[in-house]
């Protein structure tokens, strides 16, 4: 089974017509474009936040090792 031919996504073409009317067609591929950039914003969204989290938590590993480096190293006396 291969690709559908021409004449075959012309009848696809006319099914889908009839099914939901020559006026639906837009508003559905209006809701689906508007689906898509919604689910891309979230993607983006999520990925910049982990981003955000990782710099955070770089910085805090930074300041812990510094402050450690930063304590006076105590002299035991015998």
């Amino acid at each position: 089974m291969g690709m559908p031919s021409m004449p075959e996504l012309l009848i696809i073409l006319a099914i889908v017509v009839l099914l939901f009317g020559a006026k639906k067609i837009p508003e559905l591929a209006k809701g689906m474009g508007s689906g898509i950039r919604n689910f891309k914003k979230a993607m983006k969204e999520d990925e910049e936040e982990e981003v955000a989290a990782n710099k955070a938590e770089k910085q805090v590993e930074q300041k812990s090792d510094t402050a450690k480096s930063d304590k006076p190293e105590e002299k035991k006396e015998a």
